[in-house]
């Protein structure tokens, strides 16, 4: 069963199986005694440290091993935050940085400081100058991520750091889904990043810290990790992280032309094979090995469960979580549709056979799921056209507000228009999507008595 979710979580990388196993035996003692199993438990420590940092691009001293990549996005933000405090409280992020940086961004709002979000374009990418003019005098600390989790597109970072740097602020570069694949450019001051992502094992973060950067752990410390990552290390999955890094670095300029051929061929297929369905993400400054597309009249969990079935191991871009039902932060900020999105990422040693036979199969489920929720074939004018419809969502989640749109869109005549009420949160982000695919109008955003009422004005 072909496994489409390498941005999740990579496979265990075979170099990581064994140095793992091998570890186990060999770095279980405690690495702060003395004795010879203690010693030996260091020196495997230090070895996957000094084997990391080089990956990193950083002194072995300036790093850190953390339990994961979330908690080293936290510790630094917190650290940083806390040793530039004399220089104020404000930060600046990205608005499509992974929700480990929002959430600790939220918490320092809650306790008192400011951010800033900084806005990105259609194809998920930061300004470097609206980046700049987002940066002040009482900023503590900036955060930018190398490339995107959802939609892979990577964004200015040497661009960014230069500013960050001509401004006095330190830049956090969370680095997670990008360090397989090769070293962040120059000019940041903290990085963070995960193992589970390059094919080492979960459990496993990394957080460097440039030498120089005022730097405050938060919580309670001991001696380990230089006070910066409490606990007894776990050696094993440590030595098996910087031996995967290194590993997958050493294969990452043939496996990253091979993967980007592939991934060009679905970009270019999927438009081909499947009606109203827009690829999003830069096409150019992206990762190697990840792709995503919006169905225009799809659920997206349907759509999983039933690439599922056909045996295709994908994830979402996307939409809205069973918990919260609120869309993706991402696409909100990129303004693409939230519903019916596919990411597929491909982990190393991915065949051509594999990503035909998905080419194959997306079609058809596809067109199944559009015909299960009743989406529109075609849009044909009435002889007998309204000047204006309303149509009655409420209490429907999308994407079935975007489909009965578009069921009536052809009812009006040009210049006619349509007003759709909603109470679904993701119908703020989608119809407007939909307007830009379908080349129609949003006229905006009305209250009601219940949700919203969007208006749309045909234009074809």
């Amino acid at each position: 069963m072909p496994y489409f979710d390498a941005a999740s979580s990579a496979p265990l990388h075979p170099v990581a199986r064994q140095a793992l196993l091998a570890a186990l035996d060999e770095g279980w003692a405690d690495p702060a005694r003395l004795y010879r199993e203690g010693r030996r438990a260091q020196l495997l420590l230090d070895a996957a440290r000094e084997a990391a940092a080089e990956a990193v691009g950083c002194r072995p001293d300036e790093l850190t091993f953390t339990s994961s990549g979330t908690r080293a996005v936290h510790s630094a933000i917190s650290g940083a935050l806390a040793g530039r405090r004399r220089v104020g409280r404000h930060l600046v992020v990205s608005a499509v940085e992974h929700s480990s940086v929002l959430h600790a961004a939220a918490t320092h709002e809650a306790q008192g400081g400011t951010f800033a979000e900084v806005p990105v374009d259609r194809a998920g990418a930061v300004s470097a100058a609206a980046y700049g003019e987002a940066l002040r005098e009482d900023t503590a600390l900036a955060c930018l991520q190398s490339a995107n989790h959802e939609v892979g597109t990577e964004q200015p970072v040497a661009e960014v750091a230069e500013l960050c740097r001509a401004s006095g602020v330190p830049l956090l570069v969370d680095a997670a889904q990008s360090l397989g694949w090769g070293p962040v450019p120059a000019g940041w001051s903290l990085l963070a990043a995960s193992a589970h992502k390059w094919g080492g094992p979960s459990g496993v973060g990394l957080l460097a810290v440039r030498k120089g950067v005022r730097f405050a752990p938060q919580g309670p410390s001991d001696e380990r990790e230089s006070g910066r990552a409490a606990g007894f290390e776990n050696i094993p999955a440590v030595v098996a992280a910087a031996a995967s890094l290194r590993a997958v670095r050493a294969e990452a300029a043939a496996e990253s032309v091979r993967l980007h051929a592939l991934v060009d061929l679905i970009r270019a297929r999927v438009p081909e094979l499947v009606p109203d369905v827009e690829v999003v993400g830069d096409p150019v400054r992206r990762l190697p090995h990840l792709v995503t597309f919006s169905c225009l009249y799809v659920d997206g969990e349907t759509l999983l469960h039933e690439l599922d079935r056909a045996e295709f191991s994908v994830s979402s871009g996307s939409s809205c979580t069973s918990s919260t039902l609120t869309p993706s932060h991402v696409l909100r900020a990129m303004g693409v549709l939230s519903e019916g999105n596919v990411r597929v990422s491909l982990p190393a040693g991915t065949t051509a056979e594999d990503v035909d036979r998905f080419l194959r199969v997306l079609p058809g489920v596809v067109s199944e799921v559009r015909e299960r929720l009743g989406a529109p074939v075609s849009v044909a004018p009435s002889p007998t056209a309204a000047t204006s419809l309303v149509v009655d969502s409420l209490g429907k989640r999308c994407p079935i507000p975007v489909i009965e749109l578009a069921k009536v869109i052809g009812d009006v005549p040009v210049g006619g228009t349509v007003t759709v009420l909603s109470d679904d949160e993701a119908a703020r982000l989608d119809i407007p999507a939909w307007c830009v695919m379908r080349e129609q109008e949003y006229v905006g955003e009305e209250p009601a008595d219940r949700g919203s009422a969007y208006v749309v004005r045909r234009l074809s």
